[in-house]
C-alpha cells in the first residue's frame, strides 16, 4: 500500500469518526431536552393535581 492511499484512508476514517461523534452529541442533546420536557410536564401535572385534586380521579364508562 502506498503512502497516498494510506493517507486518504486515514483521513476518511477521521472524518467518519468526527461525523459519528457529532451525531451522537446531537442525539444526547435531544435526549436531555426531552428529559427536561418530561420532567416539566410531570411537575405541571403535579401542580394541577394539588390545585384540583378531583380532576382525573373518576372515569365515567358506559358499555
Amino acid at each position: 500500500m502506498d503512502i497516498a492511499s494510506l493517507s486518504m484512508s486515514m483521513a476518511q476514517n477521521n472524518v467518519l469518526q468526527n461525523v459519528g461523534t457529532a451525531v451522537l452529541s446531537k442525539a444526547m442533546e435531544s435526549n436531555e431536552q426531552m428529559g427536561a420536557n418530561i420532567a416539566a410536564m410531570i411537575d405541571s401535572a403535579a401542580m394541577e393535581r394539588s390545585v384540583n385534586p378531583s380532576i382525573g380521579s373518576n372515569i365515567d364508562l358506559r358499555v
